[in-house]
């Protein structure tokens, strides 16, 4: 089958660049309901069969445009939500900031007793995720799952087999970029493309804000 994850659109923590992981969490910017409105055109030549979306109010949002242009309903999952970030929450200074992005890419290099300060470990996120994948790979030839940044990277990282586990700490992945798919949860998934940006393209990105957990590692 094939997977799109969907990142959500922007929201005010990401122009903060805050962490902020908490339920229900915050809606969109004026320009995450722009992302999100051009979703439908963007996917107009794939064929969707079912769409997924996290516990957390942003990818809602994000996903309904799609759900009313397709006449689908939005699978709410509980396990789809972003990674927590513990005693980090809702800060932004680098420090912190790269102490998560360090954690949770540890995660994808398959080190998943490192745990989150005052959060879960790998073994945690994991189990969710993929129990909630393992669900949206048997609903249909192609799933749309509407997800977070650091959430999407790690499990790509870790689960496709054609790419090393370094490769999502070193690609971007904006509001609404999607990360693309194929196989199973029993055969394993190969990466077909990483759209870091948008869906709609450079006119929907940011270049102001400071988003952690879509931007890449740096070395610093």
């Amino acid at each position: 089958m094939r997977l799109l994850l969907i990142r959500h659109g922007q929201t005010p923590a990401n122009v903060l660049g805050q962490l902020d992981t908490a339920h229900p969490g915050p809606g969109l910017t004026e320009l995450g309901e722009r992302q999100a409105a051009v979703i439908p055109e963007a996917l107009r030549f794939d064929s969707i069969d079912t769409i997924f979306a996290s516990t957390l109010h942003r990818t809602q949002l994000t996903a309904r445009p799609l759900a009313v242009d397709r006449g689908l309903d939005i699978q709410v999952a509980d396990g789809l939500h972003e990674i927590e970030a513990g005693s980090l929450e809702r800060r932004s200074d680098h420090a912190s900031i790269r102490t998560y992005m360090e954690t949770v890419f540890a995660w994808g290099a398959g080190n998943l007793d490192v745990g989150m300060p005052g959060g879960p470990d790998g073994h945690a996120f994991f189990a969710r995720f993929d129990s909630d994948i393992a669900v949206a790979a048997a609903s249909g030839a192609t799933a749309a799952v509407f997800s977070h940044g650091a959430a999407i990277r790690v499990w790509a990282a870790a689960r496709a087999r054609n790419v090393p586990s370094m490769f999502a700490g070193l690609h971007d992945l904006d509001n609404t970029g999607v990360v693309e798919l194929s196989g199973s949860p029993d055969e394993g998934w190969t990466l077909l493309s990483w759209a870091g940006v948008p869906l709609g393209g450079m006119p929907l990105v940011d270049t102001t804000a400071v988003d952690p957990t879509g931007e890449a590692l740096d070395a610093s």
